[in-house]
């Protein structure tokens, strides 16, 4: 047996299977089963009572997390002439137009967010095929295709992140790094909470939120009591 597989065996026997957490509570818990070295994400994910498969029950938004989620952002801006400038001296680190364009096309995606402006996205939706699968593609819903491109930098370094369901009606999405402190913590899951439940699609009848989930990078899920959580969420 690795260490790394006997490492995970006891950060599971840490965690009772059969007891729904306290939001709190589980964090911490996920804090002392973080047995590696370097600082893991604290993730969350939630099982919502949605059908994925139709697109009035496709749970999509943005949020800004109040602590940021503690990893450096790298960010791409679609732009030219007097927007690219704007980009530029908002901090953006990677600015351009066909350039960039030809650039990802060649296989360049060292970055983990693209902002567009409107007159780009004639051209940027050639790499739909490229960025779309990984969500890299800007749109106009998360904020990230508009004229106001140093407020769309800023929010993004200010801890904005974008979610959305997958295939199987979960929504994942980090919330910070082990190392915060748990007031911090506490504070980002309540903001992603909040959003996710404001994303709830008209068409969704009976029970939204079917579970809830914190981990790190590496170790066990610990499940998180949905009631507890929404009364958090809704304070």
């Amino acid at each position: 047996m690795s260490k790394i597989s006997k490492n995970l065996g006891q950060a599971k026997g840490m965690v009772d299977k059969a007891k729904l957490y306290e939001v709190n509570e589980a964090l911490e818990l996920a804090k002392k089963a973080s047995f590696v070295k370097f600082d893991e994400s604290m993730d969350v994910s939630i099982k919502l009572g949605v059908n994925p498969k139709h697109a009035d029950q496709q749970v999509r938004s943005t949020v800004v997390l109040p602590h940021g989620t503690g990893k450096k952002v790298r960010i791409a801006v679609f732009a030219k002439g007097e927007k690219a400038m704007e980009a530029e001296k908002a901090g953006a680190d990677i600015v351009g137009d066909k350039d960039l364009l030809d650039k990802i096309k060649a296989g360049f995606l060292d970055f983990d967010v693209s902002i567009a402006t409107p007159d780009m996205m004639k051209d940027v939706g050639q790499l739909g095929k490229i960025l779309g699968p990984r969500g890299l593609m800007p749109n106009p819903k998360s904020g990230t295709v508009t004229m106001d491109i140093e407020r769309a930098i800023n929010e993004v370094r200010c801890g904005k992140i974008e979610f959305r369901c997958d295939s199987f009606g979960i929504v994942h999405s980090s919330i910070g790094k082990v190392s915060f402190a748990i007031d911090k913590l506490h504070d980002n899951f309540k903001a992603f909470f909040l959003a996710v439940l404001k994303a709830k699609p008209q068409a969704v009848k009976g029970q939204y939120v079917r579970g809830v989930d914190v981990s790190t990078t590496m170790g066990p899920g610990i499940k998180i009591d949905s009631k507890i959580a929404k009364k958090i969420g809704e304070e």
